[in-house]
């Protein structure tokens, strides 16, 4: 077990820089042990599916929920553990507070390693920036490998929310993908410029160009392509393509007796075609859904009511102030989302804000089938139970004592790189990686 002599931080600040040096080196070789443990255990709390008896979406929703992790992070914790477990030579190491989590985070992106010892040996001799540049580079060379064998190219689009408060957005797309949307952005900019062009103004002045008086500074490009993607998410759903909104993303026809929808023993619950539907499936979609009153007597229609909207938008709106998401602990889904009544409203449930919960379609699904139960309380306070009786706390449980002591290296400087100070060989050190982790062809994707 790894001990270490604390240091006095004196007010004046008097304590010798080296000492300081020596404590904090230490305690980052703890750290990494710490952060090691704490990897395994998810990993085995994952491949158990511990996460599932509280109905999370996954084990990332779980780790974010109990640990306190942004969603993000968390989801890229979990996909290390997953790798760490493939990997024994790297997470020893990692167990001993030789690696860093920045350098295990870019070896678990290799995929495919076959000699996982030389790719830890290299990993102790460059440092977390070197290592990540030759990941990346390996990564680059197996993707396009990848396409000229046809395989389909790598693409994504990320939405990080800084600070601020505002959006960041960060992605890959495949270089005539990416001509396709720059094009549109251009486009997109031109037209701007052109409709905020006052009227009389001459081609090619400088100022005055976006309706601001004259000597005012221009927008940068950056601005300009900023407002230019706004335009053209607006102008998107201001058309009818592509719109979702409220319960008419589902475009189901369902066919329920009253009985049913009241948990009774009805008869009928049936899709348009003929094909059977669970109850509970039947009484999430009627939960927030266009009705139809039909009345029939010994099978024959006598009378069809006008359609009906359970909530209406107005209602809508007041929920998704108040709600602004799935309220289903831990969960942070906020797109897609039914409105969920909590006494439903075939059983006498009122149809207002009181009676009513924002719910994403996996917590709405599970809700019906029973795995949980939603009670509203004086004030609208909500607790949510398992079916086993166990109280889903809205908080991480802080009551768990103080953590294992942990057994790793004595050396301080374990997590200090071997790196001689050399300038990197990028070629190398990508086909060196592509020895010791070569090219699968049969692989799927990485993402």
């Amino acid at each position: 077990m790894c001990s270490h002599e604390e240091i006095a931080l004196a007010p004046d600040g008097s304590v010798p820089l080296e000492l300081l040096e020596r404590e904090i080196v230490q305690l980052t070789s703890s750290i990494h042990a710490a952060t090691c443990r704490w990897l395994e255990l998810v990993g085995e709390y994952d491949a158990r599916e511990g996460w599932a008896q509280w109905q999370c979406r996954s084990c990332a929703h779980w780790v974010s929920w109990q640990c306190g992790i942004a969603p993000g992070p968390a989801r890229e914790q979990v996909r290390v553990a997953r790798r760490l477990r493939e990997l024994p030579a790297i997470r020893a190491a990692y167990a001993q507070g030789e690696l860093s989590y920045s350098k295990v985070r870019a070896l678990t992106r290799v995929e495919n390693v076959e000699r996982e010892e030389d790719l830890l040996e290299l990993a102790r001799h460059a440092t977390a920036a070197q290592l990540e540049r030759l990941v990346r580079a390996h990564r680059r060379v197996v993707a396009a490998e990848r396409v000229a064998a046809g395989g389909r190219p790598e693409r994504w689009l990320e939405f990080e929310h800084d600070d601020d408060g505002c959006v960041l957005l960060r992605g890959r797309l495949p270089a005539e993908e990416a001509a396709l949307v720059m094009a549109a952005l251009d486009a997109a900019r031109d037209r701007l410029a052109a409709q905020d062009v006052p009227a009389g103004t001459p081609a090619g002045r400088d100022d005055g160009v976006r309706g601001v008086p004259a000597g005012t500074p221009r927008i940068t490009v950056g601005e300009a392509r900023a407002d230019a993607l706004v335009a053209i998410g607006d102008a998107f759903l201001a058309g009818d393509v592509g719109s979702r909104t409220g319960a008419d993303r589902h475009q189901v026809v369902l066919h329920v007796d009253t009985a049913t929808l009241q948990g009774d023993a009805g008869e009928r619950c049936e899709l348009d075609d003929g094909s059977p539907l669970a109850a509970d499936t039947a009484r999430r979609l009627a939960c927030d859904a266009s009705l139809v009153r039909l009345l029939e007597r010994d099978g024959v229609p006598l009378k069809l009511g006008r359609k009906t909207r359970v909530i209406s938008p107005a209602l809508r709106r007041a929920l998704n102030a108040r709600d602004r998401g799935c309220r289903f602990p831990g969960c942070t889904s906020r797109r897609f989302l039914d409105a969920h009544h909590i006494e439903h409203w075939a059983r006498g449930g009122a149809t207002d804000l009181d009676n009513l919960v924002q719910l994403c379609g996996h917590h709405h699904r599970l809700l019906h089938e029973g795995r949980y139960v939603i009670m509203r309380h004086a004030g609208g306070r909500l607790t949510f139970t398992r079916r086993d009786g166990r109280a889903i706390p809205c908080c991480p449980d802080r009551r768990h004592g103080p953590p294992a002591p942990l057994q790793h290296a004595r050396r301080p400087d374990a997590c200090v790189s071997l790196n001689t100070g050399d300038r990197l060989d990028l070629g190398l050190g990508v086909q060196a990686m592509l020895t010791f982790a070569p090219i699968a062809s049969a692989q799927a994707p990485g993402i």
